[in-house]
């Protein structure tokens, strides 16, 4: 069955750096798009970004812009976010996403900013 599997969130404080991974099985990964979501409390899911299957071209959401970096490892069937120079703004349980038609969400890791 379809298993994605986020890790790598915590506590950073203001300007620190985190690397979440997202490790998926069930399903061929390499032929599909990814999407990394996140929820803050309180607040709608929103798509921070998004990789393609074929060029690697990506998307951002514009609060993560110059800070934040999507990639993919098709041959570990893994996704990454590099989130570099957190704000406490982007606290928040970040998802990994497949949608072939319908959405499939991992667990979720929590990622916390604050001093």
């Amino acid at each position: 069955q379809v298993q994605l599997v986020e890790s790598g969130g915590g506590l950073v404080q203001p300007g620190g750096s985190l690397r979440l991974s997202c490790t998926a099985s069930g399903f061929s990964f390499s032929n599909y798009p990814m999407r990394w979501y996140r929820q803050a409390l309180g607040k709608e899911r929103e798509l921070v970004a998004a990789i393609s299957s074929t060029d690697g071209s990506t998307i951002y959401t514009d609060s993560v812009k110059g800070r934040f970096t999507i990639s993919r490892d098709n041959a570990k069937n893994t996704m990454y976010l590099q989130m570099n120079s957190l704000k406490p703004e982007d606290t928040a349980v970040y998802y990994c996403n497949w949608r072939p038609g319908k959405n499939y969400w991992g667990q979720g890791t929590q990622v916390t900013v604050s001093s």
